[in-house]
Parts: structure tokens; sequence; C-alpha cells
């Protein structure tokens, strides 16, 4: 029997985090805990980073920073702060040489958003903020020097924005009541904005506007055009003409990394079972594979200097730590800066196996498979962890909670179900108005083929998962109580008719997308509340253990309380977790450590799984 891992390891703060190196290479920023609060970190690079002149730069006291930049003139670090969750985001600098602090963004109740930055203009951010129409945002210059921000573009309704390297807007999204996505382009500020392709709604969650060229004159896309999977392209801007770069058959492009000036694609990422990887530019090769010589995990390319002659590797495992090098181009060699949880090696941690099965109606489905370490792989315990999104997927590497539950005693099954993204656009059309349907039956057939395969003990798996992945245990409770014998639900709809009509202002110009993948709320009334758990709590037999954030802007605590209310009328057994300082998810360690614990006792009651006292 292993030992048990505390929950402090798995779900308190890192030591240290999100290594950023400052443009000329003299600084390394980072996130790690001081007086237990997450904040930002900064030390000088000499021959190497000088870890006893780090001095904390930052003094949040409350939930932490958790997103940081370098600006691109070297002198501040750019972050984003809400309020107790509510994803009001503001715009935050400090200079790490005066620890001077600013609001760049001092408005109540808006989003921010950081639309691009430029080696070109070192001073300037161009910001997206919401502040005249809660829908919409509007484009904003920002000056690093005096703190002026000055809106250049007012949206009148699209989606996104996208800068080319001289840092003028030349691209915007505009979003069509089908669902499908104009992409508008121009030469100059001084120009109009005019169509340069079409975006159909079936390809738009495999497509994505990657950048412009260092020159201007095109457009480097993922798209799904013409074919299934995303593919990287080249897009010339005064034909119109696409050329292909990178394709593969099987899944889409997940990343692409730039030539900083250039802007050309060196790297191309393509995450399968595990991510591989494909040179397009020759210069890069060599290093590609002195990068992968440093460390057995999946390497992220998580920054780099702009003289480009230092590289920062994140390198992902699914049995430990992830881990952070410091890459030397010119000698091809790495050194190690930190893992993000060293007390993870102090325990005996589980492999994340890939799998496949091939559900009721043909369609192969992925997933990952944690075993617990020393209890052998018959007739054990499961537990189905379902993601969220649902337009995103689970991935290979270190996941605490797969972790977790495979240290309990648990098998943990993780599905990338239909709908989810990677896959290419067919996947996630097969799951275009499947909540609580196909997208369900998928997670039902993982659990039948767990079971043939003598893995799990039929008797005993629960259902798991935040958001979507609460919404899908509490589907699994009320639409399908005799496969699971209880459930567990963090910040997850009951009602897809009320989440509809309670979803933040500013995901507006997406509503046409939502609606497809989901249903509309206006003309799809019977369909949404019989797909909703709420329409059937009567049904539910097994216990519940439900955790909402009180402040969520996305899943409203109505959603919890809803379904709260149904089970305590009808007397079905239930623990309620209600946190009045958190939104979607539990951002203080504190608040993640009640409820591992609350979750862990509460799986341990009906599975019969180890807990920490």
């Amino acid at each position: 029997m292993v030992d048990l891992i505390p929950r402090s390891v798995l779900f308190g703060n890192p030591e240290r985090t999100s290594p950023e190196i400052s443009p000329d290479g003299g600084s390394l920023a980072w996130i790690a805990p001081d007086e237990g609060v997450l904040n930002l970190w900064v030390a000088p690079i000499d021959s190497g980073v000088d870890w006893a002149a780090a001095r904390v730069v930052t003094e949040d006291r409350d939930r932490g920073v958790r997103a940081y930049a370098w600006a691109r003139d070297g002198r501040h670090l750019l972050y984003i702060q809400d309020v107790g969750g509510d994803e009001n985001w503001r715009l935050y600098d400090v200079d790490p040489q005066t620890l001077e602090r600013r609001d760049l963004t001092p408005f109540e109740k808006i989003h921010a958003t950081i639309i691009g930055t430029s080696k070109r203009r070192p001073t300037e951010v161009l910001v997206g903020l919401n502040a005249d129409n809660p829908q919409l945002h509007d484009v904003y210059r920002l000056d690093l020097v005096s703190g002026a921000l000055v809106k250049e573009i007012e949206n009148p309704g699209y989606a996104g924005w996208v800068a080319d390297e001289d840092l003028v807007v030349r691209c915007a999204i505009a979003p069509l009541p089908d669902g499908s996505f104009n992409v508008l382009i121009r030469e100059s500020a001084a120009d109009q904005f005019r169509h340069l392709l079409t975006i159909p709604a079936e390809d738009a969650t495999s497509t994505d506007v990657v950048s412009f060229s260092g020159d201007g004159r095109s457009l480097l896309m993922i798209s799904a055009a013409g074919t299934d999977t995303g593919r990287l392209t080249r897009v010339d801007l005064a034909t119109g003409d696409s050329a292909v770069l990178f394709e593969d058959a099987e899944a889409d492009v997940a990343g692409v990394l730039l030539h900083p000036d250039t802007r050309d694609p060196q790297i191309v990422s393509v995450l399968k079972d595990r991510m591989t990887y494909a040179v397009l530019d020759p210069s890069v090769e060599d290093d590609l594979k002195a990068v992968r010589a440093l460390h057995p995990g999946d390497p992220s390319f998580s920054g780099r200097d702009e003289a480009d002659t230092t590289w920062l590797i994140a390198f992902n495992v699914d049995a430990g730590s992830v881990t952070y090098f410091m890459f030397d181009r010119a000698a091809k060699s790495g050194r190690l800066l930190f893992e993000a949880r060293p007390a993870l090696s102090g325990y005996e941690l589980a492999a994340m196996e890939p799998f496949a099965f091939t559900a009721r109606d043909g369609l192969v489905v992925h997933g990952y498979a944690t075993f617990p370490p020393g209890l052998g792989r018959e007739n054990l315990p499961a537990v189905v962890n379902v993601h969220g999104g649902p337009q995103v997927r689970d991935a290979w590497g270190y996941n605490p909670e797969a972790q977790w539950l495979a240290n309990r005693g648990y098998l943990c099954v993780q599905v990338n179900y239909r709908g989810s993204t990677g896959y290419g656009k067919a996947f996630v059309a097969a799951g275009d108005r499947e909540w609580g349907g196909k997208m369900h039956d998928d997670l039902i057939d993982a659990v039948d083929y767990v079971v043939s395969k003598g893995w799990a003990d039929r008797s005993k798996v629960a259902i798991y998962g935040g958001s979507y992945g609460g919404y899908a245990a509490l589907v699994g409770a009320a639409f399908t109580p005799d496969v699971f014998c209880c459930a567990v639900d963090i910040v997850g709809p009951s009602n897809l008719k009320t989440l509809l009509e309670t979803i933040p202002p500013y995901w507006a110009p997406m509503i046409a997308q939502l609606y497809r993948r989901v249903g509309n709320p206006e003309t799809d009334q019977e369909f949404l509340w019989s797909r909703s758990p709420l329409s059937r709590a009567h049904d539910i037999r097994i216990p519940l253990l439900i955790a909402q954030g009180a402040n969520d802007p996305r899943v409203k605590q109505a959603e919890s309380e809803q379904i709260v209310a149904a089970l305590t009328e009808a007397g079905i057994d239930h623990e309620y977790l209600l946190f009045p300082d958190e939104g979607h998810g539990f951002a203080k360690p504190e608040n993640r450590i009640k409820f591992y614990t609350a979750a862990e006792k509460f799986l341990a009651r009906y599975l019969g799984g180890r807990h920490e006292e």
C-alpha cells in the first residue's frame, strides 16, 4: 500500500510556477507564494538565475496572482485580477525596480483582455475593454510610460481582434447569425475592414487566427476549411489564396512556435495520446532535439528573450511535477530552473494510460486510465472524472485529481467524449445538441468498457466533474442512476434554459455558436428542459455532493440552489458546499483543501477508498 499523498501537496499552492524571461534576458519572473498567497517574484539573471537576490514584487493577500506577462519594454510586469471569482478582470502592472503598481483599467464591472503587444512598439499595449457596452470589447491603446488609456476602435459587434507587428489592429472576427464568422482585414489603420474569408459554423472550433506575418502581408491560421482537422495555413491578404503548411489527418494542430521577428512557423505541435512535434524551420531542428534530450516529459515552449538566444521550456509528465528548464540555444544545453511541486517526488505517483473504445454508434472515443499504485488492475472502484468545457479535452500529463483519486484507491477514468476538441470538426459536431444525450452515452459506454476489461467493479463507479463535468455528474444521477453509486458536481448547471439565459454579457458575440452546440432557449424550451437534470430530479436515487462558488459568472449560484432545493424536497441524500468568495472553480488553496477534504470523505463512504484524516 503506497503512502497517502497529503491534500496540501496535491492541491495547495505550488512552490514556484510559470517562469517568464524578460525581453532583454536579464531577469526571470515567476509566481510563488508570499505569506501563503501566490504573488509575482523577480530575480536577476547573470550566468544563471541569482535566486539569492529574488524578491516579491506584488503583495496580493486574497486570491493571488495567477496570470501575468512581461511588457515588451522589459520594465513592467502586466497581470490581471478579479474580485471573489467574478471574472471582472482588471489589468494591473508593477515595475520590479521601483515596485510602483498601477491599476491600468480603473473601471467597475469590466472585463479586460490584452489584444496585442509588440517588440516594435515596446511601451504600448492594445487592450480590449467592455466598459461602454458589457457585450463588446472596444480597442484601447495603453501607454505604459504615462498610463494613459485611449479608445482607438469602437466595436460594432465583432468577436475578436488581431493586431499586426506594428500594433495596428488589422483583423476582426465578425460573428454571423448562423454561427459562422467572417474574417475581416484592412491594410492600415486609415482603411476600412474588408472581407477576407468566411469560417463556416462547423469549422469554428477547429479554426483560429494565429498571427500576422512579420511583413504584414499574410495571415497565419489554423483552418479546417475543406478537411476535418485543423491545418496550419498561410493566407495571402492580397489574393486570399491559402497554402497548407502542415496537416495531420488524425488531430488538429494544437500549437505553433513562431519566429519572434518574421513570425514564420518554426515548430508545430499536435496533441494525440501525447504531444507530437514537427519542425518546419530547419534552423531549430537541432534545438528541438537538444530540448527533447533534457527530460522525458512533453515540452512546451513557454518563453524566449528578444535575442532568441534563451528559451524557457516546461516539461509535463504524468507521474511527477511540471519541471522548468532554461535552454541555451548556442550551447544546445539546458539547466534546471525548478519543479513546480518538488514535494511530489517523495511519493509514488501513477501512470496515465491512453485507451480507446468504440461507442455504441461506431464512433471511436479516446480517454485515459490512471490505476491506483499497488492495487492491481482488477475489479477496482472507479471514478469517471468528466472534463469541463465541453469544447476542450483531457490530455496526458500531470493531473492532480487523477493522482489524488488513484492514490486513494480508485481507477480514474477520463473520457474525451464527443464534442471534445482536438480530434477534428466532425468529432466536435457529433456533440451538437447532445448534452445529456450521446455525449452522456459516451460516458456510459466508457464505464461498460472499463468493466468489460475487468478493471472496474460495476457496483462501485462514481461520476465526478466540474462545469460541464458537473452537469454530467447531475445527468448521471438523474438520467442513469443505476450506473453510478454516487456523484460529485462542481459548479455544474442543472437547468440548460436558465444557464443559457444568464451567461456573461461578453459572451454575446459567440451566442450563435453556443446555441448551435446546446440549443436555443427561445425556440428549444422543451428540448432543453428534457436535457436538464432538474427536470428529472425526482429520479435521483444516489447520493450527491454539490459545490458552488457564490460569485460564479458562468454557472450562477441558482443552478446549484435549484437542484439542492429539489433534492431537499424529495428527501434525497446530498451535501452542499457554497463558497462565498469563489467563482467558477476554487482559486484559494484553503477553499480547495476544504472541497477535496469533503469530496474525499464522500467518495470513501460510497466507494470504500482511503482518505486522509
